[in-house]
């Protein structure tokens, strides 16, 4: 039996490995809403530490994602009625420093979590037990299912209707979730074409199973699908929007599906969104019998537990590559430290990463015991 450590009323406790945490902490915060993301968000040194309730876990925070919706939460566009300041980041992994009561039953200071929860960019955040996700390991792999994962997994799965033998395009491959796309749609017995940005991406595509990539840079995306696909795709798999999204919706075969997960091209705009040909879509439709679908994760909630664990399986019996970019190859280097979240958000609007990009929070432990 382990002992119960109630801190959810404490106002001085020690984490786990014997060092005080500390009565304030850095975090981001969006300050002003804006598309631009430095514009938007501040750094703030000294923000109190947050302290857990009853039902809480005090995480602090190891990895945090970075996800394209950043600019779309920082620029106001989920939620209008939610005014500055707020805290930004949707997920993160780290360990338990502290918990409520009720929480201890679940839960041990000391266990590695992961959780989706706005307002990871922070070294400190409370998270409620009941959305926390136990984990085997404080590990950045774990990181890349908890929203990219999933979103690939849940989206496939239910809008998807994949078959054997089936032709699924997914637009921007080798990024955070294209990477999962990808894979999940070879495990389903298809046939993967992946569009990418560069020869490097191409590689790593071919390295999980893409069938057939194209190096948009180098070669005309619409030519290659008429010459190569001449009976169109039967799913598409589309986060980038703008032609993109134009191309594959002609690419589309009879009865095709068009899984819309996002629309990266339009997000830094004033608007968010890149125009499309929108006004020819009925027809098009129609004449194919096509479907257009949208997928919001928030949606789709009642099953991300399951799709959480099923990925998470899949990943400890080494069946799914979790690609992790920790921007190394970024100009200034690693992304390390809550400032670095700035230049990561950056590396992603620019197409370099390879997976998905994770910014890790070093922490270093001064023993007072």
């Amino acid at each position: 039996s382990r002992p119960i450590l109630d801190m959810s009323y404490s106002r001085q406790f020690l984490d786990f490995q014997g060092s005080s945490i500390p009565s304030s902490m850095k975090k981001l915060v969006v300050t002003k809403l804006s598309q631009n993301f430095r514009e938007a968000v501040t750094l703030q040194q000294d923000s109190p530490v947050p302290l857990p309730g009853d039902g809480d876990l005090l995480v602090r925070n190891r990895f945090v994602g970075i996800n394209a919706s950043d600019i779309n939460y920082s620029a106001g566009r989920y939620d209008a009625s939610v005014k500055p300041p707020f805290d930004i980041g949707f997920e993160g992994v780290g360990e338990v420093v502290a918990l409520g009561l009720s929480a201890s039953a679940d839960y041990s200071v000391g266990q590695a979590v992961a959780y989706v929860k706005a307002g990871s960019f922070a070294e400190y955040t409370v998270v409620p037990a009941r959305q926390a996700v136990p984990l085997p390991s404080v590990k950045p792999e774990f990181l890349t299912l908890m929203v990219s994962g999933a979103t690939a997994y849940l989206s496939l799965k239910e809008l998807g209707d994949l078959s054997e033998g089936q032709k699924v395009l997914v637009t921007a491959a080798a990024g955070g979730t294209g990477q999962f796309a990808v894979q999940l749609a070879k495990k389903a017995k298809c046939h993967v074409i992946g569009t990418c940005s560069s020869d490097e991406k191409g590689g790593f595509l071919k390295s999980i199973g893409c069938d057939r990539t194209i190096n948009y840079k180098t070669e005309n995306v619409e030519s290659v699908l008429r010459k190569d696909y001449p009976e169109g795709v039967d799913v598409v798999y589309e986060s980038v929007g703008g032609k993109m999204f134009d191309l594959a919706l002609n690419a589309l075969a009879i009865k095709g599906r068009l899984i819309v997960i996002g629309f990266i091209a339009g997000y830094q705009n004033p608007t968010g969104l890149q125009p499309v040909k929108a006004e020819l879509l009925p027809a098009k439709l129609l004449k194919k019998s096509a479907s257009v679908r949208g997928f919001f994760l928030n949606h789709y909630l009642s099953d991300y537990k399951m799709a959480l664990q099923h990925l998470l399986k899949m990943y400890e019996r080494g069946d799914l590559v979790c690609e992790v970019d920790f921007g190394d190859m970024s100009p200034e280097g690693k992304f390390t430290g809550l400032e670095s979240v700035f230049r990561a958000v950056d590396y992603m609007y620019m197409g370099k990463n390879i997976g998905k990009i994770v910014v890790e929070l070093p922490h270093s432990v001064n023993s007072k015991l």
